[in-house]
């Protein structure tokens, strides 16, 4: 499989309003924090850019905040995207315990096809999974700016946009930890 250069961004500014507003980045499952996770997964990744509120990692990477701060995973795509300048952009959650290299080199691996803006894991109830997903970066700056305020914007409203090529998250990569029982879960299964 074909490996391109990228630069990575990872949507670390959310409420975590189903977790009561814990910082959702740094909790920790099988020892490293759900962040640390993520950003080892790309860390062959040109540049990483997490949008979110600083915090301490165990690998360098570039700061931005949304605007407004808490404006929703469109106005942190929006933050994240202006500081990218590689011609692929892998977008990433903060909260992905089980992301790996593998997986991310599979996700970009699939956009060599000209035809294809997008590469996105779905899990396994059918659901496309938009924060583990390679983008080509000048598509999704386009159909970013035909949203207009990414103000609050659903995310979707944005990738609807894009020639999306859909891959089966066969690893489990892509479980997220939305609720405590998530992360719970997580804990187990890294145990």
């Amino acid at each position: 499989m074909e490996r391109c250069a990228y630069e990575a961004v990872v949507l670390a500014g959310g409420a975590a309003r189903r977790l009561g507003g814990e910082d959702k980045p740094a909790l920790v499952v099988g020892g490293t924090t759900l962040l640390d996770r993520v950003l080892a997964a790309c860390a062959d990744a040109e540049t990483t850019v997490v949008v979110g509120p600083e915090r301490v990692t165990a690998r360098d990477v570039r700061w931005v905040r949304e605007e407004p701060p808490g404006g929703g995973p469109v106005a942190g795509l929006a933050a994240g995207l202006a500081q990218v300048t590689a011609e692929v952009t892998l977008l990433l959650a903060a909260d992905l315990p089980f992301l790996d290299t593998v997986t991310v080199h599979r996700v970009l691996g699939a956009l060599t096809a000209p035809e294809v803006d997008a590469a996105v894991l779905v899990d396994e109830e059918g659901r496309e999974q938009l924060l583990t997903a390679a983008y080509r970066t000048a598509p999704l700056r386009s159909a970013l700016a035909a949203v207009g305020d990414p103000d609050g914007a659903r995310l979707r409203a944005v990738t609807s946009r894009l020639r999306t090529l859909r891959l089966p998250d066969t690893a489990g990569a892509a479980v997220d930890c939305d609720t405590w029982d998530d992360v719970e879960r997580a804990r187990r299964r890294a145990g």
